[in-house]
């Protein structure tokens, strides 16, 4: 007889098309799992998390789909343009996600939740867009990170993103609506992993240079996708039973490379 642990269950991913989303939906069929997919198109659910009308969408085509339960959800949808909409999805759109869906983990089994950071939330971020999204003031994050792009500074739009919503996550994981109702609430800050958001960096040799400089990942160098899947997984099962809040670095060695032995 199957262990509890081993039950199947059902778990709603973001960014399900490509990248570690796509890597961690197959891992999780591949083990039983049933697997709500949501992105632009050619997934379960197809909602624009960049928009206000998006996350209501992807939270009411949620509830149609699963009768009101879920007992995991994986936040993955990102981008790393320079855009304003680059903030809209990795901070707005992860904090919608979770929250409007937090209700269906209530009703789920040994519910989980994790989201996808970055080493990049450690890097020096745009103060401006990082307050403005901890602020909840879309409207002033979205002016921040134009100006940020109009200083010719677009790039520092992805970091800030990635740190405000990590910010976020340690804020909220320990509340009454989290911890306190049984849910464990995690991050994942992957290093650089090869994906399709990134394949076009790393294929420019002058711009890989510059990512190996400020992400060093001397154990096994970048990730593919398949690597991080199993360590969601875990976070989202039954046997994550304690940890919480946390943000574990699938990062090759990059947060010890780059801080030494400071401690958050």
């Amino acid at each position: 007889m199957s262990t509890p642990e081993h039950q199947p269950r059902t778990y709603l991913v973001t960014g399900a098309a490509s990248g570690i989303g796509r890597a961690t939906t197959a891992y999780l069929r591949a083990q039983g799992h049933s697997v709500i997919g949501a992105d632009l198109a050619g997934t379960d659910i197809s909602a624009d998390l960049a928009t206000p009308e998006g996350r209501t969408q992807l939270v009411h085509r949620a509830h149609e789909l699963t009768g009101g339960r879920l007992d995991a959800v994986i936040a993955g949808a990102g981008l790393a343009h320079f855009d304003p909409r680059t903030v809209q999805v990795n901070y707005f759109g992860a904090v919608a996600t979770l929250e409007g869906l937090r209700p269906l983990l209530a009703a789920g089994t040994d519910p989980r939740a994790v989201l996808i950071s970055s080493v990049a939330s450690i890097h020096p971020a745009d103060q401006a867009i990082v307050d403005a999204a901890l602020a909840g003031d879309e409207e002033a994050a979205v002016a921040a990170a134009q100006a940020a792009i109009d200083r010719s500074e677009g790039y520092a739009i992805y970091g800030a993103s990635k740190q405000a919503v990590t910010r976020w996550l340690r804020r909220t994981a320990a509340s009454d609506d989290w911890a306190a109702a049984g849910i464990p609430l995690n991050a994942v800050a992957p290093g650089t992993t090869v994906t399709p958001m990134t394949e076009p960096m790393l294929a420019d040799p002058a711009i890989r240079k510059v990512v190996d400089t400020s992400v060093p990942m001397p154990l096994h160098g970048h990730a593919r996708p398949e690597q991080v899947a199993p360590l969601l997984a875990w976070l989202t099962s039954p046997e994550n039973t304690h940890v919480t809040g946390q943000i574990v670095f699938v990062d090759g060695g990059a947060d010890a490379a780059l801080r030494g032995d400071e401690v958050w």
